[in-house]
């Protein structure tokens, strides 16, 4: 009879321990959802974020319909220098987010002479910048600037597609606390815009299905 007892309440015991067992692997299933999500939300606000390009300022560096990724924390332990390519809020509407490149530095002396930025008065090299006498509303004759200093903590910026940039040369220089993070690479593309459906299941099974709107080559270019 003791051993009989013995026995079932060893069972129960076993039962017991299997029960709480599965609470506990009910337990680290959501502790582990929520860690995870905890973490995505750390690493969109402080290490990488990703974005899309909408318009052709920066062409051809970066296109229309390019997505890349940007480094959120790299100027916490390098310093900004000239020829970057970041993302910031747009000083004249915070809720919007530019891209363009670091032309000018604080600081130093800025003119622009028709196709040809000068710093500190000598001609800056510029092999990504592109000029073109297409249409573009202006706010003044952005061709023509300065000799300007730039303040500190500020920057001047402009898109690789000069007459075609909505930049500093239109609404002035940029608080260098405004920057989100430098663009490092571009982790996917697409020749259009126009994908017809909104969620993002729905674009996917697009994509594949229709491959020939991907730029296959742009997939893992770097941002320079």
């Amino acid at each position: 009879m003791g051993k009989a007892k013995s026995e079932r309440g060893e069972t129960a015991e076993i039962k017991a321990a299997t029960s709480g067992g599965r609470k506990s692997v009910l337990r680290e299933y959501a502790e582990a959802l929520i860690i995870a999500v905890l973490l995505a939300l750390v690493i969109r606000t402080f290490v990488v974020q990703a974005f899309k390009i909408p318009s052709g300022s920066m062409l051809p560096t970066l296109q229309i319909g390019d997505h890349i990724l940007v480094n959120k924390f790299i100027y916490a332990f390098t310093p900004l220098t000239r020829g970057d390519i970041i993302v910031f809020k747009f000083p004249q509407d915070e809720t919007r987010d530019f891209i363009k490149r670091v032309i000018g530095l604080p600081g130093e002396t800025l003119e622009v002479r028709g196709k040809q930025v000068l710093i500190n008065g000598a001609a800056l090299a510029e092999p990504y910048a592109v000029y073109s006498d297409g249409p573009f509303p202006r706010a003044g004759d952005r061709g023509q600037l300065g000799p300007l200093v730039i303040p500190p903590g500020q920057l001047f910026m402009m898109g690789d597609n000069r007459d075609h940039s909505m930049d500093s040369r239109v609404w002035g220089f940029l608080d260098e606390r405004k920057i989100k993070g430098k663009a490092f690479i571009v982790y996917f593309s697409i020749r259009s815009e126009d994908i017809p459906y909104a969620s993002a299941l729905q674009s996917v099974v697009y994509v594949l299905t229709h491959p020939s709107i991907v730029r296959w080559s742009r997939l893992g270019s770097l941002v320079q």
